[in-house]
């Protein structure tokens, strides 16, 4: 889960490559190939995405501290 702004970022950051991948492989890899390679990236680009919605859905306010160990 998401804890801060940075944490967001490089979610964010992450979807964006995970999503270039999948444009190259689009263009690259025959239909068969793209279908059985980018399933395991869709899936983690729709967890990630759930994620940043769920950040961004609260308030800064209603975000718990995150405890240094």
């Amino acid at each position: 889960m998401i804890q801060n702004d940075k944490e967001l970022e490089c979610t964010q950051e992450r979807i964006d490559y995970f999503c270039k991948i999948l444009s190259q492989m689009r263009v690259t890899e025959p239909p068969e190939n793209y279908v059985v390679m980018s399933s395991g990236f869709l899936a983690e680009i729709e967890k990630m995405h759930a994620e940043v919605m769920e950040y961004l859905s609260r308030h800064p306010a209603e975000l718990e501290p995150v405890e240094a160990t």
